[in-house]
């Protein structure tokens, strides 16, 4: 049975719903932490409606915060345990998203994925995999779970914008230019990449600039 998702939600300027974005927060963070990118996105995407869900799991390491699924290396949990919180987590995002467009009632290619650090490991892992492809998803500062599988699990395929920071100490920059390798090698043909300059584990404003141009353009949001 899944875990249904708490969300914050940010309704379009316009009134009017024609997309949705969901927001994927980090490791320790919660839906309110990325809900704020919606004050400056949604000025440009007025018939757009942003939603943020926490996160499953309450987290160890950040008592206020959530997880996706634990990370051995920070909480001790062993890789077990993270294999079988990633495996529940990706049941309850499928359900969440699922639940989203029916409420909504709108169609997957309206939907847009923005993930940060866990988050964006989550969307790399879960869209990909789902029926119908999403009409895009934004990947910041994390990278691409179980690489060699995905040629073989893919099943929709969407235009995909990779961002990093390349003073990361948290995800390696490095984890970018992987993803696009895997991405492309399973068939990707829109992958995008961005790098900001001299941003550590973060967004900064030109990365968060070239999302919303990446939005409007591949996703006509």
């Amino acid at each position: 049975m899944t875990r249904a998702l708490k969300a914050g939600r940010k309704k379009p300027l316009s009134g009017s719903t024609r997309s949705v974005v969901v927001f994927l927060h980090g490791y320790g963070a919660n839906g309110a932490d990325l809900l704020g990118l919606a004050d400056p996105l949604s000025e440009h995407l007025p018939d757009t409606l942003f939603i943020s869900p926490d996160a499953p799991e309450n987290c160890a390491g950040a008592p206020m915060g959530f997880q996706w699924f634990p990370i051995p290396w920070i909480d001790g949990s062993s890789e077990e345990e993270a294999e079988r919180g990633m495996r529940a987590a990706v049941d309850d995002l499928n359900a969440f998203l699922d639940g989203v467009l029916v409420d909504e009632d709108l169609l997957p290619e309206q939907m847009v994925l923005v993930g940060f650090s866990q988050g964006t490991m989550m969307s790399l892992h879960v869209a990909p995999r789902r029926e119908d492809p999403v009409a895009g998803l934004v990947a910041f500062s994390g990278r691409l779970l179980s690489p060699e599988a995905l040629e073989d699990d893919v099943v929709s395929k969407m235009p995909i914008l990779l961002v990093h920071g390349d003073q990361d100490d948290v995800v390696p920059p490095q984890s970018l230019p992987e993803a696009a390798e895997a991405l492309q090698k399973a068939g990707f043909k829109e992958v995008f990449a961005h790098v900001m300059k001299g941003t550590a584990h973060g967004i900064s404003p030109d990365g968060l600039g070239v999302a919303l141009a990446f939005m409007r353009d591949k996703c006509s949001l």
